[in-house]
């Protein structure tokens, strides 16, 4: 099955960095442009890193809006939310396996459950995939074949086709997870939990401190 909506790298890019931040740091969503610029051009939990102007950005996001994949609301600076929910028909956790492959590219069943958990539980690999066959049947999602070196499958968005190479190499701790065991993602997939729960409590602290009427730099001085 053929997916009707398609994107460029940097329609891809913002799409799944809206989806991200809403799930991850929802006090600072719906995001600026100036947010959704540095989330664009974040170098951790990122392939490739980029380095997005602005105007790019926003270009890029009135591109979705036309595809009605990203909306603009109003405070005190436009800011910006996705539709995937709505233009997909896609439940949240689907959304997180969209976004994480939009962000990273093709991944094996292990490490993909691990970085989707840090946006929306994924108790099991039996559960992953229940998430992904949806996916799958629409054509949203592909399965690959492992990656040389690797004994586990991968999958790969199909809103950007050739947004990512399909031919890396995978890394020498790749193994299959076992089917109702835990999955072995690696140290890179442990450290991107860990920065995201870091940036959840800073955006936090930020609130605490605005309340304060204060500014979180100063509180940390």
């Amino acid at each position: 099955m053929s997916v009707e909506i398609q994107l460029d790298p940097h329609e891809a890019r913002l799409f799944g960095v809206l989806i991200e931040k809403q799930l991850t740091t929802p006090d600072q969503y719906p995001l600026s442009l100036n947010a959704a610029t540095n989330g664009a051009n974040q170098k951790s939990n990122r392939d490739p890193v980029l380095s997005l102007t602005e105007d790019e950005v926003a270009e890029a996001l009135h591109r979705l809006e036309q595809k009605y994949l990203v909306r603009k609301v109003f405070s005190r600076v436009e800011r910006y939310l996705h539709n995937g929910r709505e233009a997909l028909a896609l439940e949240t956790p689907q959304l997180a396996i969209m976004a994480e492959l939009l962000m990273r590219g093709p991944q094996m069943p292990g490490e993909l459950r691990t970085r989707v958990s840090r946006m929306s539980p994924v108790d099991s690999q039996e559960h992953m995939h229940q998430l992904l066959q949806p996916l799958l049947d629409r054509g949203l999602v592909e399965r690959l074949p492992p990656s040389p070196g690797a004994r586990a499958e991968r999958y790969v968005q199909m809103l950007s086709p050739g947004l990512h190479p399909l031919d890396i190499p995978a890394p020498a701790w790749a193994e299959q997870a076992p089917a109702t065991g835990a999955a072995n993602p690696g140290l890179e997939a442990r450290v991107s939990v860990l920065e995201t729960e870091l940036a959840r409590l800073r955006s936090q602290l930020g609130v605490l401190a605005a309340k304060l009427g204060e500014s979180l730099d100063r509180l940390s001085d």
